[in-house]
């Protein structure tokens, strides 16, 4: 009978107390990984920042972190390249506007088939080839960037090139935090 009423109030004290809790708690599981992998990145506040805004509801893994990240990096570079087409419309100066060409020719491709195919990369655990076409991109935004401070025009793209460059940076060192665990799980 004690035993009775002992497992009772167990099940009570978990019912009133530590279920309310559990979202918070899982959350706060969320939180930590979230610090704990960033603080290994090249740029931990735009990590956190961007995953903490992302990465929603409990049981959140380091891969998925990986896959929020990628997925942000190609909306960035998406985003990005629509900001250079309309920049291209509106070009009166046939200089800014051949710039303007230059890197819209260069996320084209980045858009449409190296973020798209790296995310298809990971998600098979290709984490190789993942870690290649990230890099690559975030070495095309550069590549604009270096063409207009090679010029005697301005970059509007500065803070754009920079944020899809450095979120590729963040996306690499993930990829390769995850091929490492999956390669120490074998």
């Amino acid at each position: 009978m004690k035993s009775f009423f002992f497992l009772r109030s167990i099940f009570l004290f978990h019912l009133i107390i530590v279920a309310p809790l559990a979202p918070t708690l899982s959350l706060a599981k969320s939180t930590n990984l979230i610090k704990k992998t960033c603080k290994k990145t090249p740029y931990p506040d735009l990590c956190i920042s961007s995953l903490r805004s992302h990465a929603k509801g409990s049981g959140v893994t380091i891969h998925d972190l990986a896959g929020i990240i990628l997925n942000l990096t190609l909306a960035n570079a998406t985003n990005t390249l629509s900001h250079i087409e309309a920049l291209i419309n509106q070009a009166e100066d046939p200089q800014l506007e051949r710039l303007l060409d230059y890197c819209a020719e260069l996320y084209i491709p980045v858009v449409k088939y190296t973020l798209p195919q790296a995310i298809v990369a990971f998600n098979k655990a290709q984490y190789g080839f993942a870690e290649y076409g990230v890099s690559d991109a975030g070495d095309q935004a550069d590549t604009c960037e270096k063409e207009f401070s090679q010029s005697k025009v301005s970059s509007p793209l500065g803070d754009r090139n920079k944020l899809v460059s450095e979120l590729c940076d963040v996306a690499v060192a993930i990829i390769k935090m995850v091929s490492k665990v999956k390669h120490n799980l074998r």
